[in-house]
């Protein structure tokens, strides 16, 4: 397998290589792509060093399969030009995800509906995954009605030159603000920019991606992204109704039976879904399961994964691997 990681000296791309590494993927050649200029500079993969190309010059070389992760205006660009060479194409950035001629992937959930035609495969945002892996087996058994969600997102989702502002504002240090305020010591409820509706991008990412994912737009989903001062991962407090009523014992035996999922729900141990945990894994942790006791069929969970890997490098490398084994590349 010729694999080309695009956007491979940023922060997710640097996951990407180390995610491939840990997980054995069967790369024969690598192919780090960034921008020019950083073209020239090399990445060490397993021992072996190999020097960044520009854009172009990957797209010529024709890998099997291009994990994009350079941002919405770079892949509208270039992910047709790598798909036209013949390349598979997993994008992790926003420009693709609601094309309806595009598939959006959480391989635990729906990479069945992949098929070779499948040239730009589209990976969901960060708070959306973790989300949608918890609800996808609950709503398969009870039917999910209504969601709403409270997010509490790290800095890492920024990018590096928010965590560079979070580390100069502990050490009192004047630098860059990547965000209108300080966010040590503080929670800024925005995340990304305003629409027209008075929601934020990650918030209508988190509605509209929910029901395509899951295939059911009568689910009705409300959404308040709050960006706070963590780098381990992303928080979400979820709440769900359902048609049906369910069993919270059910319920956490489902969630335990999910592939990717960990149940850390033991409150005499003080046992629950943490970012410090979480930070560094693949898998997405559920806790705090308790029935809603305001209102009829309705759930409270407590989700927490590192949006670097499961909600980003990790779920993107799931779905090249998938796309291996059912031998669509």
């Amino acid at each position: 397998m010729r694999i080309a990681v695009v956007g491979a000296t940023g922060m997710v791309g640097e996951i990407m290589l180390k995610v491939l590494a840990e997980r054995n993927f069967p790369v024969t050649e690598l192919i780090p792509v960034a921008s020019e200029r950083s073209v020239g500079k090399e990445i060490e993969f397993k021992g072996t060093k190999y020097k960044v190309v520009g854009l172009q010059t990957a797209v010529d070389m024709k890998a099997d399969i291009a994990l994009f992760s350079a941002g919405g205006e770079t892949s509208l660009i270039w992910a047709p030009k790598f798909a036209e060479a013949g390349t598979t194409v997993i994008d992790n950035s926003s420009a693709w995800r609601m094309d309806p001629t595009k598939k959006l992937v959480v391989p635990e959930i729906n990479a069945t509906e992949l098929t070779k035609e499948d040239k730009i495969i589209a990976n969901p945002n960060c708070s959306t995954i973790q989300m949608v892996l918890a609800l996808a087996p609950l709503h398969k058994k009870y039917n999910v009605k209504r969601v709403i969600v409270s997010t509490y997102q790290s800095i890492t989702g920024t990018g590096v030159k928010a965590v560079q502002q979070f580390e100069n504002e502990c050490a009192g240090v004047e630098g860059d603000m990547v965000y209108k305020y300080k966010i040590n010591r503080n929670c800024i409820p925005q995340c990304d920019s305003f629409e027209d509706n008075g929601y934020t991008k990650e918030e209508m990412k988190l509605v509209n991606e929910t029901k395509k994912i899951l295939g059911d737009d009568s689910i009705k989903l409300t959404a308040t992204a709050v960006r706070v001062p963590v780098v381990g991962g992303h928080s979400e407090a979820v709440n769900v109704e359902f048609s049906n009523d369910f069993d919270v014992t059910e319920v956490r035996t489902l969630l335990h039976n999910t592939d990717g999922i960990v149940v850390q729900d033991n409150l005499d141990t003080f046992t629950y879904p943490m970012p410090r945990y979480a930070e560094g894994k693949n898998e997405v942790f559920v806790g705090r399961i308790r029935r809603d006791e305001s209102q009829a069929n309705t759930l409270n969970m407590w989700i927490v994964a590192d949006n670097l890997r499961k909600g980003a490098a990790t779920n993107t490398i799931q779905i090249a691997e998938y796309l291996i084994a059912a031998k669509l590349v």
